[in-house]
């Protein structure tokens, strides 16, 4: 490497040092002070050694720089270094048109950041070109999943990854509990046929807060929920007492469906299984101590803390409510489920109700 490229690395600023008269140097004077004042870690990495750097940031470094120092002497440094270029070609890269690619990646990076912060900032690859294709195809036509990587790479985001740990609930004793008729079989042939239903804890400033959520398994639905800062037997009564309000106001029968949950204190309260026989729904609990015997409530525990409760510090039960209505309207009528073909469930339900219109009227 040069001596005027080896001086910019020993002073760590951006400028050149000086070759000849009437040229800028960092040696002293107001050139140095100026340059002082910059990063070097973001305009001199390239200097440093390595593979040589895309064309766009040695033209920028040049951009960044030319105004104080001018265009041939930068040139001139670079030259000794995996950085070199030539002035005609700095030049003709600047007269240059973006290609169409470049116009469209500029373009489809607007929309994934707008989706990404308008999804809670949760969404990976996968769902990130699920959601450009399902609802920018008009304008982008199909896009690549690759493409989508890459320029969600470039934007430095990227999805979020759940954790595995949960605190326990008390358990009942088994002679109080009714059979397991889910038997990890997670699957419904309609909605209002199986629900799922758990308990996970939220620490905050002001102690700990409990939030139980009801999700009907054919369509994903969180179907009732509710937040308190205690865990007696209401806590899980007001989400079951929410889901089935919302159930009778829009004229569905529940009779005969299977409520499972584990075998939480809560779902095995009097008044529990008082509110479940009173609309004929049937309750079935998993063993104790196994998880799997409850895998897709767990999973929504795990979703919900995921995407919402540990990406921030909470100062108390109010706040985890309101946070946790918002969170769940956008679960219900926004967010994307790979299960549902990428649809929010409020959506697979309503094509659910057409199918069955149509078949009906077919028949």
């Amino acid at each position: 490497m040069g001596a005027e490229a080896q001086g910019i690395r020993q002073d760590h600023t951006v400028g050149v040092c000086g070759s000849g008269i009437g040229e800028p140097t960092l040696a002293g004077g107001a050139g140095r002070s100026q340059a002082s004042e910059r990063d070097p870690a973001q305009s001199i990495g390239f200097l440093r050694g390595g593979a040589r750097p895309p064309i766009k940031v040695i033209v920028d470094f040049i951009d960044e720089n030319r105004d104080e120092f001018g265009v041939e002497p930068i040139v001139r440094v670079l030259r000794g270094t995996a950085a070199r270029i030539a002035v005609s070609s700095y030049y003709a890269y600047k007269l240059r048109r973006p290609s169409a690619r470049a116009i469209r990646d500029c373009d489809l990076m607007v929309v994934i950041r707008d989706i990404y912060e308008a999804n809670y900032s949760c969404y990976g690859v996968r769902k990130m070109w699920k959601a450009i294709n399902r609802d920018h195809a008009d304008r982008f036509g199909p896009v690549a999943r690759c493409t989508v990587e890459r320029l969600m790479r470039q934007l430095g985001i990227d999805g979020v990854r759940r954790k595995r740990k949960r605190p326990k609930t008390a358990s009942a004793r088994a002679e109080e509990c009714p059979e397991d008729l889910a038997w990890r079989e997670f699957t419904a042939p309609a909605p209002n046929c199986l629900w799922v239903a758990d308990i996970t804890y939220v620490p905050t400033r002001s102690g700990w807060v409990y939030t139980t959520f009801i999700l009907d398994v054919f369509h994903r639905e969180i179907v009732g929920w509710q937040v308190t800062n205690h865990m007696r037997e209401s806590l899980a009564r007001d989400a079951l007492t929410m889901a089935l309000a919302a159930k009778y106001r829009a004229g569905h029968d529940v009779s005969g469906l299977v409520h499972h949950s584990d075998r939480g204190v809560q779902f095995r309260s009097i008044r529990y299984g008082e509110t479940l026989a009173e609309s004929a729904i049937v309750a079935s609990v998993g063993s104790r101590g196994d998880s799997f015997d409850n895998a897709m409530a767990e999973a929504l525990n795990s979703v919900y803390k995921a995407e919402l409760i540990d990406r921030r510090e909470w100062s108390g039960v109010i706040e985890v409510m309101a946070e946790t209505s918002k969170w769940v309207a956008w679960y219900n009528h926004v967010r994307l489920h790979s299960a549902l073909h990428y649809r929010p469930p409020i959506e697979a339900h309503s094509d659910w109700i057409k199918q069955q219109t149509t078949t009906g009227v077919a028949a």
